[in-house]
């Protein structure tokens, strides 16, 4: 089954004590689209700029994604530039230019109106709204945000969270928009505002789901080079909804095995910039290093 994602396409310049890239593939609904076709189709609407490069266009077709929904419009496609210090769960942003995103108002093609998987990446909750309006009764739908958004428009948001089955967010997020800082509380908080299941990325220390009274912990995949977390967290949830969608199982086992899944597709974002590591994956490398994941953190009784 294929999977329909609204969000941001971009060109990113990242510097990390590691290294930099500059004018590099980036974009929330760019990683997420990219590491959910590894799993099943995928069907993208953004928009970019006059001056969007066709390599990235070529790249993004190669790998079964479905463009239809990618607009091109008069002006520049929307650029982030940030940098990293030796804490790479937090990037430093040095400038924001959204150009043509400044406008961007999703319109879905009548051929993904019947999507079975959507999944809202972080754009503005109103527009977030509207896209679920403009779909008919997708099995299941998930969403993020930034601290943008839930300073900015905390009520749009909340009604968003209500509406959808997963709500994937950082733990810095889940304290913004409750005002806890210890994370079981701020996702108890989380799961009174109306979200059905709740997933926290915790960049290095893994990710936390909450589920009705149900907790499932997973680590990060420990990792000796790591050059660039940007889209890490788009790339996990790529991975979990693109899992997801490929099996159709969504009891909380399924679901269980799609975070770690989410897991592995984020642990090889990072360890290149921007997309390079996902350009030259292949699906072994992904089985062995969740085979690997799973011997990691297995154990048994005594």
């Amino acid at each position: 089954m294929s999977i329909l994602v609204v969000g941001s396409v971009a060109i990113d310049s990242v510097e990390t004590p590691f290294g930099k890239g500059e004018n590099v593939l980036g974009g929330s609904a760019t990683y997420f689209a990219t590491s959910a076709s590894f799993f099943t189709g995928v069907n993208l609407v953004a928009v970019v700029g006059e001056d969007f490069p066709q390599e990235h266009i070529d790249f993004l077709t190669s790998r079964n994604i479905d463009l239809s929904g990618l607009s091109r419009e008069s002006g520049r496609t929307f650029q982030w530039k940030g940098r990293y210090g030796y804490d790479l769960n937090e990037a430093h942003t040095l400038d924001t230019q959204l150009n043509v995103f400044q406008t961007f108002r999703p319109r879905i093609p009548s051929q993904y109106a019947d999507a079975d998987y959507l999944i809202l990446a972080n754009i503005d909750p109103d527009l977030q709204l509207e896209v679920l309006e403009q779909v008919r009764s997708p099995r299941v739908t998930a969403c993020d945000t930034m601290n943008f958004w839930i300073s900015s428009k905390p009520e749009a948001l909340k009604k968003v969270i209500s509406r959808v089955d997963f709500l994937i967010i950082n733990e810095g997020e889940a304290r913004q928009l409750t005002g806890e800082t210890n994370l079981v509380k701020a996702a108890r908080a989380i799961q009174g505002i109306g979200a059905k299941n709740l997933i926290i990325k915790r960049g290095e220390y893994g990710v936390l789901f909450f589920s009705g009274s149900s907790i499932f912990a997973a680590p990060a995949y420990p990792l000796e080079s790591v050059f660039d977390p940007t889209g890490a967290g788009d790339t996990f949830a790529g991975g979990f909804m693109g899992y997801l969608a490929n099996t159709g199982n969504l009891s909380e086992e399924g679901i269980r095995q799609a975070i770690v899944y989410g897991s592995v597709m984020a642990s090889f974002t990072v360890e290149d910039f921007s997309l390079n590591r996902l350009k030259s994956l292949d699906y072994g490398q992904i089985e062995a290093r969740y085979r690997s994941f799973k011997a990691m953190t297995h154990f048994d009784a005594l």
